[in-house]
């Protein structure tokens, strides 16, 4: 189904002094605190080094009082995990007036919540592999047989892999919920595609260079993800030019399909056929100088310094057409 989306552009910036005074939010409350702050840190010494006047807030309970406190021109959204990526922290800034890099309420909450995603890409025609809701009283056997195995169980709030775990057998499932359930309120179920892995990042309106993710863990894992030294990234993916602007067309489209907007990522599976399956909507990813979006940056010419100068951009007057 052809969707219709805004495309939004936004207005260049070419003096650093006209950026103001940057706020860098970082840390925050999540279970994905460490990584945000790896983020933070980089983010805010590729901003300085464009001489751009930024500054750092580890973002706490407090975090009102200190933005008013502060009141900087612009926010750096690198929080990654809940009170960052999932819409709270941007209306605390709509609240205060202040613009900030990326997704707005709407994008934000719908990326971080995949449940929601699933049912909005279903309804828009997008292609997401099947799933089952679980709670203490789901018909574990009865969702085994509907859906096969193997099966992904995943925490519906959370990122970077945390909570999640393959299912091989009918016995793994309630032990798999159990597990996310230490995470999560809502979990679900998700058919298991057997393919190659991608990911693709979008700055602004542009769609960059795809990356094909190869690990021999189960699957793209956390530890996969920031300790494993084994985890292989393929950029240029491999992919035909046809194939690839196939895909990163789709991905642009599931973007804007969940209201995202900026910069991000797409996750997505090709499988056997090379039919495609799409993952994840991730509104605020890693930021490190190892970082998959970086890494696709570079591929495009663009280097990271340059990167987090365009991101910020994404804070300023945007140019719907």
């Amino acid at each position: 189904m052809k969707q219709t989306s805004i495309k939004t552009a936004y207005a260049t910036v070419s003096r650093a002094e006209d950026f103001g005074r940057v706020a860098v939010l970082m840390g925050g409350l999540s279970a994905e605190r460490e990584i945000s702050l790896q983020s933070g840190q980089a983010v805010l010494q590729g901003l300085r080094r464009k001489g751009i006047d930024a500054f750092a807030i580890d973002v706490d309970e407090n975090i009102l009082s200190t933005l008013e406190r502060e009141r900087p021109d612009r926010a750096f959204i690198i929080l990654h995990g809940r009170g960052g990526e999932d819409g709270v922290i941007q209306a605390v800034l709509e609240c205060l007036h202040i613009p900030y890099t990326g997704s707005g309420v709407l994008g934000s909450a719908l990326g971080m919540d995949k449940l929601r995603c699933k049912q909005l890409w279903q309804g828009a025609g997008l292609p997401t592999p099947a799933y089952a809701l679980l709670d203490q009283d789901s018909d574990f056997t009865g969702i085994v047989k509907s859906l096969g195995l193997p099966l992904i169980v995943k925490p519906v709030h959370e990122g970077s892999s945390i909570g999640m775990s393959k299912v091989d057998n009918a016995d793994q499932l309630e032990p798999a919920w159990v597990n996310a359930a230490g995470y999560d309120s809502e979990i679900i179920a998700e058919r298991w595609v057997q393919g190659s892995e991608y990911t693709v990042a979008i700055l602004q309106q542009q769609v960059l260079p795809m990356i094909r993710l190869e690990t021999p863990h189960q699957f793209y894992d956390y530890e996969a993800k920031y300790i494993a030294d084994t985890t292989a990234y393929h950029c240029p993916c491999g992919l035909d030019s046809g194939a690839e602007k196939v895909l990163q067309a789709l991905a642009l489209q599931t973007f804007h399909t969940v209201g995202a907007s900026g910069w991000g990522r797409v996750d997505l599976m090709l499988d056997a056929q090379q039919e495609p399956w799409l993952i994840e909507v991730n509104t605020v990813p890693g930021m490190t100088d190892h970082s998959l979006v970086p890494m696709a940056a570079r591929t495009a010419g663009i280097e990271f310094d340059d990167l987090v100068w365009r991101i910020l951009e994404t804070s300023g007057e945007r140019i719907n057409g």
